[in-house]
């Protein structure tokens, strides 16, 4: 069964969970590219187990940057409109602007249940469930290798309990430390066999890492290779950090020994490697090495590197330089801002049966320009527009016009099309406020309240536009039918002057739609605008023979860089008015 049609709060999510995955393995290449860079120039760098952590960090930062809301704002790349991938021509995706209809140009809608946006929302679910098995599966591992230190801890027998628990146990194993929060020392017993200096250089390794507390630094690395288990950076630049630890733990213990004492320690790490097996990946052992990279550390041993602090500077200059790069060049999601208000919700005209009734319709909040239908109703019926392009009044630079479009003369055609503000405002001062109050109370229009902002009587001219006048998108819904079905009380004229002027647009299953967007911003409680989200409606009616469907869409979401208005309509005409005929 195809998934819905609609984006869902689980298509978001796993579209962000998989770009922020996409992103940490790009942010992983560069971490290494710039690590191994760093090994080249400075080699001090390897011993160093906080670069190694540090990278580590960066690539979970990467992702987790993704993932933080607004973060968009400082990506440099384009987003991706995860909503465009659907089989309809860009015909139905309407103009970024304030408002917009297509001027009576013929739509198309799919009327496929796949859809290449279907598959890539079903890609990116699977992606989820595709991560939740891989964890799971990494945390049967971690959990299978506690178990078998345990059982190995079981086995043996203590023979010593400060500074840490040490057991002895028959087995080849290396000596390891393992343990965070109570650490145990395993020593095997074919350590007897070693010279005294060697077991005693061997233990004192092992004691380091827990003066060191390694053990929480391998932790650290451990769980974060886990949680990001499908990134092979993660698994390099863990072992990096073991590796780091181990030469760190040979410094220490080495320091200001002298030769002699060296070969002993090299001599026994050799004898280690040909007894010990497999270590456990959850231990530090003093066999932490393998046959390719045991000349390095013999060489190391001989002849340790000397710290250097610019070391540590340097790297940490460069995974800086990789995460702010990583999320300049991440591409957002052009609706990966979850809604914080929604509604859609569609009633047959005819019945007044809902049809479709999701989210929260019950909400009041600014009409915006969805409010032009109702200033057209009035105008018509009072006499104050005449037809289409009658009357075409001239624009004035006192105007509202904070849209280009807007600055110019306009008719009501023109009008509509461009969601001009200062035109609303001259047909409602030629009602004045008395007529204009009378027309609200009788359409009965949402809160009905026409006062303004306060203080500021400015309500004939300003209160529809993020002040006193609110209405629901049920309540949209309810008004949207009594102009369909002629309820409201105003002549023939203003209805089909109204309707006309609206540029109705036929699709490709044969509904012609009319329609009109609106957007606004929240004002915030200080009277000020809140310019980091927008209100985006579409409302309207389709019609189909003698059937007609009224309909509201309603968002409030992040402010993107095309309006939330025509985001709305988008929406709706590609994942709903293409499913009228099912409804």
């Amino acid at each position: 069964m195809a998934i819905s049609t609609s984006f869902t709060g689980i298509d978001l999510l796993a579209f962000q969970f998989l770009l922020a995955s996409l992103g940490c393995v790009a942010a992983g290449l560069g971490v290494w590219a710039v690590t191994a860079l760093g090994r080249h120039w400075l080699p001090g760098i390897a011993a160093q187990r906080t670069v190694w952590l540090l990278a580590q960090c960066t690539i979970a930062a990467a992702f987790l940057l993704v993932l933080m809301p607004q973060s968009e704002r400082l990506h440099l790349l384009p987003p991706i409109d995860i909503e465009s991938f659907s089989a309809e021509p860009a015909g139905t995706a309407g103009a970024a602007g304030h408002a917009t209809t297509d001027g009576g140009r013929p739509a198309s809608a799919p009327d496929q249940d796949l859809t290449p946006r279907n598959y890539l929302a079903w890609a990116a679910q699977t992606w989820l469930l595709v991560y939740a098995a891989g964890l799971g599966l990494a945390l049967r591992q971690l959990l299978h290798s506690r178990r078998a230190l345990q059982a190995l801890a079981n086995a043996g027998d203590r023979t010593a309990t400060r500074p840490v628990d040490t057991i002895e146990i028959d087995a080849p194993i290396a000596p390891m430390l393992f343990g965070l929060l109570r650490p145990r020392l395993l020593l095997p017993r074919h350590l007897h066999g070693f010279a005294d200096d060697q077991r005693e250089l061997i233990v004192e390794h092992e004691l380091t890492h827990w003066r060191r507390r390694d053990l929480h630094w391998a932790g650290a690395g451990i769980v974060l290779q886990t949680l990001f288990w499908f990134n092979p950076f993660m698994r390099l630049l863990r072992r990096q950090l073991s590796w780091a630890q181990e030469l760190g733990c040979d410094r220490d213990v080495l320091h200001g020994r002298p030769a002699a004492q060296r070969k002993a320690y090299a001599t026994a790490l050799i004898a280690q490697l040909k007894l010990q097996q497999a270590s456990m990946p959850t231990a530090l052992a003093f066999g932490n090495v393998t046959p390719d990279s045991m000349a390095d550390r013999i060489a190391l041993i001989r002849a340790p590197s000397r710290r250097n602090r610019w070391t540590g500077i340097a790297t940490a200059a460069g995974l800086a330089a990789v995460l702010g790069a990583s999320l300049a060049l991440q591409p957002s999601l052009a609706s990966q801002a979850s809604m914080q208000l929604s509604c859609t919700a569609l009633m047959d005209a005819a019945s007044g049966q809902r049809l479709r009734y999701e989210g929260q319709c019950e909400e009041q909040v600014t009409p915006a320009s969805t409010f032009n239908i109702v200033v057209a109703l009035m105008g018509y019926d009072s006499g104050v527009l005449i037809n289409e392009h009658t009357p075409l009044l001239p624009y004035k630079p006192s105007y509202a016009s904070w849209n280009k479009e807007w600055q110019t003369d306009t008719d009501p055609s023109s009008w509509i099309v461009n969601s001009t503000v200062w035109y609303a405002q001259q047909v409602t001062a030629r009602l004045g406020q008395q007529r204009f109050q009378r027309y609200i109370d009788s359409f009965n229009y949402g809160n009905r309240d026409v006062s303004g902002d306060a203080g500021k009587h400015n309500g004939l001219t300003q209160s529809w536009i993020g002040s006193s006048l609110q209405i629901s998108p049920a309540g949209q819904l309810d008004f949207l039918r009594k102009i369909v079905t002629r309820q409201l009380p105003v002549s023939d004229q203003a209805y089909e002057m109204t309707s006309r002027i609206l540029h109705p647009q036929t699709l490709a299953n044969g509904w012609t739609i009319y329609g009109k967007t609106g957007t606004a911003s929240p004002v915030q409680a200080n009277g000020r605008d809140d310019e980091s989200r927008q209100y985006g409606w579409y409302v309207g009616w389709a019609t189909k023979g003698t059937r007609t469907i009224v309909f509201t869409r309603m968002t409030l979401d992040q402010r993107q860089q095309t309006y939330a208005g025509p985001r709305a309509r988008q929406s709706f005409l590609r994942d709903v008015a293409s499913q009228l005929d099912t409804l």
